[in-house]
């Protein structure tokens, strides 16, 4: 997928813009989510990441919020999980 305009920012070497693949994983109730260029092997921590997650299925939703924020751009970092009251 292609970055949205000012990219998505990573811990490691800041703004990063163009052709990206973007994952997503689930463990010990924290999600972590990185992004690479894709066809690259280096994988950058997307900032934000890791925030907590209950359940691998909030992972998942976690994902596609994360996917709609790259597509925006504008430096794009791990949006907050939205957590159910409980």
């Amino acid at each position: 997928m292609y970055t949205g305009r000012g990219g998505v920012r990573t811990e490691e070497l800041g703004i990063v813009t163009g052709n990206v693949t973007v994952h997503t994983t689930w463990a010990g109730g924290e999600a972590q989510i990185a992004v690479q260029y894709s066809g690259a092997s280096e994988w950058f921590t997307m900032t934000g990441s890791p925030v907590p997650c209950r359940s691998e299925r909030d992972s998942r939703d976690l994902h596609e919020a994360v996917v709609e924020a790259v597509r925006e751009g504008g430096g794009a970092v791990v949006p907050a999980p939205s957590l159910p009251s409980p």
